[in-house]
């Protein structure tokens, strides 16, 4: 996987796990109203859009999954090799850092919508932290195997490939063909050889 594609699969995911994060926060911050809370004034959007969210997160992890498994199928090992392991901690920060920013624009959007005050920075600093941490701490273990696992799938899938694309290749055959001068020569020669066997005519053909 190139740079940007890995800079866009934190950033997806991130977004993704923002809105675990966000239930997360709501659920320490109000505890047993924090359901209704979400779901009705300016938050009505929000459970609609955390489960489309939390569900594409799913089908992309099971899309993910089939293709470490696909990989494993035609490459005929038991175990498939893993790819280059980024690290924990870079993971865990830029993980934290795209949902802490979506969690913040998030709370002050809704804010502005429904006419309400806008919590203190620290107030959405600590219950962001509070709610978007764990996530990320567990999104960075999962993206972390499934990264290098997935980059790994995806090379033996290439080589499986190209090797089935040599095997289907034509085999190109060559047909030896002798100029006119050769030819002739080996007729003079089959030739040659046929009246050397013959023996001069008998005179006792022209005897009486």
């Amino acid at each position: 996987m190139t740079r940007g594609s890995r800079a866009l699969a934190v950033l997806g995911l991130g977004l993704v796990a923002s809105q675990a994060g966000h239930l997360l926060a709501f659920q320490l911050r109000f505890g047993s109203a924090a359901q209704h809370l979400q779901s009705s004034g300016a938050h009505a959007y929000f459970p609609l859009f955390a489960k489309t969210a939390l569900g594409a997160m799913a089908a992309i992890f099971v899309a993910a999954i089939f293709v470490i498994g696909l990989a494993r199928v035609l490459d005929g090992r038991s175990r498939t090799r893993t790819g280059s392991r980024p690290r924990y901690i870079e993971l865990i920060a830029a993980l934290f850092t795209v949902q802490l920013v979506c969690f913040i624009v998030q709370e002050v959007g809704e804010a502005l919508v429904a006419g309400a005050a806008v919590d203190s920075a620290p107030h959405l600093l600590l219950w962001g932290t509070l709610g978007q941490l764990p996530v990320a701490a567990v999104a960075a273990v999962a993206l972390g195997w499934l990264w290098t696992r997935f980059e790994a799938a995806v090379g033996d899938l290439r080589a499986v490939l190209v090797v089935t694309q040599a095997r289907q290749a034509p085999v190109a055959m060559a047909v030896a063909m002798w100029p006119v001068a050769d030819r002739a020569l080996l007729l003079a020669r089959v030739a040659g050889g046929s009246l050397d066997k013959r023996g001069p005519p008998s005179s006792l053909r022209f005897s009486s």
